[in-house]
């Protein structure tokens, strides 16, 4: 893919990583439709274009790792477990640290948690810059596919981490992850990792995404929209659909 289109993706990125605050209509419950719409795109690119790619390439897992078909299946889909289960962890370990409960979200969070945060966030954007230019979306349909996924993907958690920690968001953690995208940018430029381990850090990221969505719907709290998720994940869907015919002529 032609650099520029790439760069243009990651700095589309960067904007949305500095701008999230001036996305006043974001902050109010029941919880905006938009970024629930948000969620579905995001669970759905999951399940219809990661995971589907990770099965189609567990020959070639099977090949690197010399195992059997089933030994693959188990560790691609199992990284993909991981990544749900690190983010999940790195969470709950905020929660607790943080000393929060369901009734007491109002309470400031200790700098140390909105450190950590940050810093997963940004290997997190790390690796989506680095897929931006060596993931396996081929060509122009796939690549707008996945920078729109991502994008959307991006409201949803910036707006997560304002929400939990405003000023330190504000003054730290926008500059860090938007530097960690660009940084990832300029990694998949002038190095280009095996497609195995491309294979792998998809699966890991699938993971990642999934729980990152679900963290944001479900907590009662929010008052999820159920009807705009679903809209989301239906339409984006169709979009997936629409790119399958356009790629193999029906």
């Amino acid at each position: 893919m032609v650099p520029f289109v790439t760069a243009a993706i990651a700095l589309a990125f960067v904007g949305i990583h500095l701008t999230i605050g001036r996305f006043r209509k974001l902050d109010r419950k029941p919880r905006s439709a938009w970024l629930s719409i948000g969620g579905g795109i995001a669970v759905a690119y999951v399940f219809l274009h990661i995971m589907p790619q990770l099965a189609l390439h567990q020959r070639q897992f099977e090949a690197g790792l010399d195992t059997g078909f089933w030994g693959v299946e188990l560790f691609v889909f199992g990284l993909a477990l991981l990544g749900l289960v690190l983010f999940y962890a790195i969470e709950v370990w905020a929660r607790h640290h943080a000393g929060r409960t369901a009734r007491d979200r109002a309470a400031e969070v200790p700098r140390e948690v909105v450190w950590t945060h940050t810093g997963a966030f940004a290997l997190y954007n790390l690796l989506i810059g680095y897929l931006l230019v060596h993931g396996e979306q081929e060509g122009g349909w796939a690549l707008g596919t996945y920078a729109v996924a991502l994008g959307v993907h991006f409201v949803t958690t910036d707006h997560a981490m304002r929400r939990e920690g405003l000023d330190f968001y504000d003054s730290v953690s926008r500059w860090v992850l938007s530097a960690s995208v660009v940084t990832g940018w300029l990694l998949g430029q002038i190095a280009m990792l095996p497609e195995l381990m491309v294979g792998c850090l998809f699966a890991f990221l699938g993971g990642g995404i999934v729980l990152n969505v679900l963290k944001e719907e479900l907590p009662e709290e929010r008052e999820s929209r159920v009807l705009p998720f679903m809209a989301g994940a239906l339409a984006y869907s169709a979009l997936l659909l629409a790119e399958s015919i356009a790629l193999h002529g029906g």
